[in-house]
């Protein structure tokens, strides 16, 4: 009791303001302009502006002249040759992932990393060939190149063979076009601020969508560990065809490159578990790819391995730089769907790794000038036959713990591939294809951790596991490129179904405080009596609109609809009964003038006839003089009568509902479409009907301005129902109950202040 008088109290205390009065208080400026030619004006040239432009997409300019050489240089120095070389093992591997020739992964190591030290605004990722883009890109060589569109008869047999180089220059040549596209559509996205687009790509589908390309890497990858040969799949299920295939070739598995394969994964992984182990004490982790490749090279090369035992080797390793070459522009409308999901997906992964360095380290990271960089790095490798390039995840992780501070590293890092590239890589044409297998297996490890996630999103978020699930089974069953359009689509599908069923509530007043909870999750919170506080957890648009209305009047405890009908339907007949007493009237009226112009021996009959029916007429009967002469018996305009006031509830004989106002509380509502405004509309008309008061309470400015340009706002829907808290709209209505709002007519230019 005591609590309840408290709470009345400090309702009777608080001073309330509508939003009519705040603007009024507050000055409210007015809504900007959206039109173009408003943003033009804007836009001013000036030497500052041009400064921080070039700044922005020159970063480094911004950096280099304040490098600190005694603090960084030594750092960047021992980083960028741990990395360099294992650019080395990875170019030659992930190429031969991506079904080109090792050489182009070099290059692919080199051009881009070299343009994404000028215009990278990360100082610790390690951009070049990553695994994931690689079979990506695998999947279109397969498809659109086969090997069996290269195959030719042996001159006088009946056996044919692939012709490799054909067949590896125009995989060059496709992958340089899609490398183009990728560019072109990350440059595009960059300057046109479309950075945010990453946000589409949740943590869980990208989690799911890099396991699933793990499996698709490991299974590709399987022909090389047993030897054997299997025909190259494209399109919806080809993965489970190529593993199928391979399951039926095990019989003729080469047991020398299954040797090979074992010996060279169980060798690299201990190794790595070593440098997990020590890594810390050591001034740069044991390089144990390099030391894997340059061995196998020599062991093949002196014991003949591809001769005596049939072992694949990697083949001719051309030395020297290429000229540039224009992409081929018949591929372009071929691989356009596949460059865009490449291009989404390097820098979804690029973007995400920068992100936890920058915030490791307390720097920031343009996530425009990202895609720029990604772009430009894409671009201009298309004409220096680079495939496309993303962020690795265990080069970054080398480069930022062997003590990297910039992208001086990655220059470092260029430098020993330039080297590779003109003078060593030439040696490497023995090594066995099982040895670049291998490497990219055991670099899977981290990839299929991944799965842990299925258990700790079934314990903490079963929208996101589904996520998660979907992606992973659409992109196994359907390939990379289709498998993440139908995982986008799906994420984007569980948003759209959770604001369809967001969470309903009736608020009630938490004891001696201002605050308002939902009363079925608190115990305490009580409804204040003829007030009904609805909320919803999610914004209001097209898609939950209907359902809002639906809630909100199941919520009430009433049947708001029926309540509505009967109104209707008791006015009607009211109506029907005033039209059938206005005939009435209209008709004695004119037996009356007709009486009256018969002569005066009738009137003793017409005054029988008046006083035989009592005045139920009001103002519309005829009054008769005291002389028994009639006076003012036909009224002006007698075609239907006028009431006084509009009828009630209570007049029509139909009980009133159990409240008097309906606070709907909109801090949970961003933004307001076309499809609210009207259910809005309706909500008042339908309340108002019933005689309910309704206010809405929480809105932002910009749903204000929404309002005001939907025309929500009219003479019976004024900025007096709009509070800016519950509490204002709840000291508003139980201090004066029983008086009605003021009517006062809105006009959207004179609320603006």
């Amino acid at each position: 009791m005591k609590e309840n008088e408290v709470s009345c109290r400090s309702r009777a205390e608080h001073h309330t303001l509508t939003e009519a009065e705040l603007e009024t208080i507050g000055l409210r400026n007015e809504a900007p302009s959206t039109s173009l030619s408003t943003k033009i004006q804007k836009i001013r040239c000036s030497g500052s502006t041009a400064k921080s432009l070039l700044f922005k997409f020159f970063p480094i300019l911004k950096w280099l002249p304040r490098y600190p050489v005694k603090d960084w240089l030594l750092g960047d120095i021992i980083s960028g040759f741990s990395v360099g070389i294992m650019h080395l093992p990875q170019g030659l591997a992930y190429a031969l992932l991506a079904g080109l020739p090792p050489v182009i992964g070099l290059y692919s190591a080199f051009y881009p990393v070299l343009l994404y030290f000028f215009f990278g605004t990360s100082r610790h990722i390690s951009v070049g060939p990553f695994a994931i883009i690689s079979v990506m890109i695998g999947s279109v060589t397969d498809s659109l190149e086969p090997s069996g569109k290269y195959m030719e008869a042996v001159n006088g047999t009946n056996v044919t063979i692939v012709n490799e180089t054909l067949r590896d220059a125009a995989r060059v040549e496709l992958v340089g076009a899609l490398a183009f596209l990728v560019g072109i559509f990350q440059i595009a996205l960059g300057l046109l601020q479309f950075g945010f687009v990453a946000t589409y790509l949740s943590e869980p589908l990208v989690r799911g969508y890099t396991t699933a390309a793990s499996i698709q890497v490991l299974i590709s990858q399987l022909k090389y560990v047993f030897g054997v040969t299997v025909e190259e799949y494209a399109g919806p299920l080809s993965i489970i065809y190529t593993f199928l295939e391979v399951c039926s070739k095990l019989p003729n598995t080469n047991v020398g490159t299954l040797v090979t394969s074992l010996v060279t994964m169980v060798s690299i992984l201990l190794v790595k578990l070593l440098n997990d182990k020590i890594g810390k004490k050591l001034p740069i982790p044991i390089p144990i790819e390099l030391l894997t490749i340059i061995i196998s090279t020599v062991i093949s090369y002196f014991a003949k391995l591809n001769e005596n035992f049939g072992i694949s080797i990697v083949g001719e390793i051309p030395s020297g730089m290429r000229p540039p070459q224009a992409p081929k522009v018949h591929y372009f409308e071929k691989v356009v769907g596949n460059a865009f999901a490449i291009a989404m997906v390097s820098y979804v992964i690029a973007i995400s790794l920068g992100k936890i360095f920058a915030l490791k380290h307390g720097y920031k990271v343009d996530s425009n000038q990202e895609l720029i960089a990604l772009g430009l790095s894409n671009f201009v490798g298309s004409f220096f036959q680079c495939y496309s390039i993303s962020c690795s995840m265990s080069r970054s992780l080398v480069q930022e713990s062997t003590g990297g501070n910039s992208q001086v590293a990655a220059l470092v890092s260029c430098l020993i591939l330039l080297v590779t590239i003109l003078k060593i890589g030439a040696l490497f044409e023995q090594l066995p294809k099982a040895i670049l297998a291998s490497i990219i297996i055991v670099n899977l490890k981290g990839m299929f951790k991944q799965f842990r996630d299925i258990r700790m999103l079934w314990r903490s978020n079963v929208t996101d596991l589904l996520i998660w699930v979907v992606t992973f089974i659409a992109t196994i069953v359907l390939n990379l490129d289709m498998g993440l359009g139908v995982a986008v689509a799906f994420s984007l599908l569980t948003v759209i179904f959770r604001t369809q069923m967001p969470h309903y509530s009736i608020l009630g007043q938490v004891p001696t405080t201002e605050v308002y909870r939902d009363v079925a999750e608190y115990q305490k919170a009580e409804e204040i009596p003829g007030v009904k506080i609805f909320r919803s957890s999610a914004t209001i648009y097209f898609a939950n609109a209907d359902l809002y209305a639906e809630a909100l009047k199941k919520k009430c405890g009433f049947d708001v609809d029926r309540l509505v009908e009967k109104k209707k339907k008791a006015l009607k007949k009211k109506q029907k009964k005033d039209k059938r007493e206005a005939k009435k009237a209209k008709k004695m009226a004119s037996q009356i003038k007709t009486v009256c112009d018969s002569g005066s021996n009738n009137l003793a009959f017409v005054d029988i006839d008046m006083e035989a029916r009592p005045q139920e007429q009001g103002d519309d009967t005829a009054a008769t003089a005291a002389n028994g002469s009639v006076t003012d018996l036909a009224p002006q305009n007698q075609s239907q009568p006028q009431p006084s006031g509009k009828p009630t509830l209570h007049s029509l004989g139909l009980k009133k509902p159990p409240l008097h106002s309906l606070i709907l509380d909109l801090t949970p509502v961003n933004f307001v479409d076309t499809v609210c405004i009207k259910t809005f509309k309706n909500i008042f008309k339908d309340f108002q009907e019933i005689e309910v008061d309704v206010f809405l309470v929480g809105c932002h400015a910009s749903v204000i301005t929404q309002l005001e340009r939907g025309n929500f706002f009219s003479q019976t829907i004024t900025k007096q129902h709009l509070f800016p808290s519950v509490h204002d709209a709840v000291t508003y209505v139980t201090r004066n109950r029983g008086e009605s709002l003021p009517q006062t007519v809105t006009n959207n230019n004179a609320t603006k202040m």
